[in-house]
């Protein structure tokens, strides 16, 4: 089971749209499809010979060697309505070509479109409960706009089909491999050519093209002089050297913060279609979370929370982390990303308002410490914890635990547990494999803060200054 695979996810997101966007279409009928594409086509010319209105999902047009499937596409009165579904919250230029090229499709199958719509989700739409979706639709009328773009479409479908006939075609990277997605084979056009690109200078922006265009590839090529900032300079530095870097301050910064300790590390998940009402789509929901508390002898103590029940967890999630976090002592925390979580927790219980509160004041975020005061040449541009940890403790290696080892695949975890259709790779550690997975956050945030501190001693070499 792969579940840290982003463009399941996204498939997934798509088909939990679609499956509402049908539900809002009673009556409609399925086009099915079973690997033979002939087959979708023939069964949807079939059904459009019957007389009278009907709803048509996943319909199947050829014309001018391009084939569609479209989401929705209606007859009503005698006129066709087409309805394309994006998973999406915004409506974007590149959904427009999509919907264009259908619309051409259909049209020169035959059928003249009457209407032409392009529905989007609507993230400001608060699921009232009982599966009533209507309002998770923004739904955009784009009948005029495609009149245009649909005649652009025979030149689209010539330059496309000329490249598929031809030879690979010699074009260099360019912004054009970003936009709108990353194109999946960009590592075969463009392979590394050096071993610690220029690439990897952390905000670097129009700096690293400058530095590219002067023929510069590896970092430790480039003269000192064409640096300027300190976080520049320090992953020159070190990567040059081939050491870590480390500077004191970070030890001084941690020495000051009193004890116990908290170290603490949020798992959230969010629905494109939401399953609990009060909340939105795409709104991250907070399920697990995992603190290690380590007292002035530097002993630890772990308390989790994780909620597997299928009901909200939001309420019970706020309400154990109160309890587990006392009411002294700082937070650690890697990223902003706890803070966001509590502050809409805060808004969502104003009743715990005051608890809520009180944490988000002893926060203490690891992260701007790692990016001011360390750099390892194997960290490559990367202050995540993922990309931190193994210069730090390399026996925590994220890679030896179970079904769940980054935060995407925890969030799939969680959606096929308390599935009522479980995915079909559900395997009864799922649960298990959660809880390992958070209690490493918490305890890779205990062993940086250490080795910030001069706690901790591994077997690479560092350079104070």
């Amino acid at each position: 089971m792969h579940f840290s695979d982003r463009a399941e996810q996204s498939f997934a997101a798509g088909h939990e749209v679609g499956a509402v966007a049908r539900q809002l279409h009673p009556g409609g009928e399925l086009i099915g499809f079973e690997g033979e594409l002939s087959s979708a086509l023939a069964e949807t010319g079939h059904m459009i010979e019957r007389p009278g209105d009907l709803t048509l999902f996943e319909a199947t047009f050829q014309h001018g060697r391009v084939l569609v499937r479209s989401d929705v596409l209606s007859r009503r009165g005698g006129g066709w309505h087409l309805v394309e579904v994006k998973s999406a919250t915004e409506l974007k230029a590149h959904y427009l070509n999509d919907v264009a090229i259908q619309a051409w499709v259909i049209e020169g199958a035959g059928l003249p479109l009457k209407t032409i719509q392009l529905w989007h989700v609507d993230n400001s739409f608060v699921y009232p409960g009982g599966d009533d979706y209507r309002g998770l639709f923004v739904r955009e009328d784009v009948t005029e706009p495609m009149m245009e773009l649909m005649r652009q479409v025979p030149a689209w479908a010539a330059r496309c089909q000329k490249a598929l006939s031809g030879d690979e075609p010699e074009i260099a990277v360019g912004k054009q491999c970003h936009d709108p997605h990353d194109c999946p084979f960009l590592e075969y056009c463009e392979p590394a050519e050096a071993e610690y690109p220029v690439s990897i200078l952390p905000y670097g922006g129009a700096l690293i093209g400058r530095l590219q265009m002067e023929g510069y590839k590896d970092l430790r090529d480039v003269p000192q002089d064409r640096l300027r900032s300190e976080r520049h300079l320090r992953v020159w530095r070190a990567t040059k050297r081939g050491l870590a870097e480390l500077d004191d301050e970070a030890a001084r910064e941690l020495a000051a913060l009193p004890y116990p300790r908290y170290y603490l590390d949020f798992e959230t998940v969010q629905f494109a279609v939401p399953v609990w009402p009060g909340t939105r789509p795409y709104e991250q929901l907070p399920f697990q979370w995992s603190c290690h508390i380590e007292d002035k002898e530097g002993r630890l103590e772990h308390r989790e929370f994780l909620d597997t029940t299928g009901e909200a967890p939001m309420r019970r999630f706020a309400e154990t982390l109160i309890d587990a976090l006392g009411e002294a002592g700082p937070i650690m925390v890697y990223t902003s990303y706890e803070r966001t979580v509590l502050t809409r927790l805060k808004k969502r219980f104003p009743d715990l308002g005051k608890q809520l509160a009180a944490i988000l004041s002893r926060l203490f975020d690891l992260y701007p410490l790692a990016q001011d005061y360390y750099y390892h040449p194997d960290m490559r541009g990367s202050w995540s914890i993922k990309s931190v940890l193994p210069t730090i403790a390399p026996e925590l290696d994220y890679g030896n635990l179970g079904e769940v080892r980054d935060g995407s695949s925890a969030q799939e975890a969680y959606r096929a547990i308390i599935s009522p259709n479980p995915h079909r790779g559900w395997t009864a550690s799922l649960p298990a494999d959660l809880r390992a997975y958070c209690y490493r956050d918490t305890l890779a945030l205990v062993e940086v803060a250490r080795f910030f501190e001069g706690r901790r001693h591994t077997g690479g070499s560092t350079h104070g200054r």
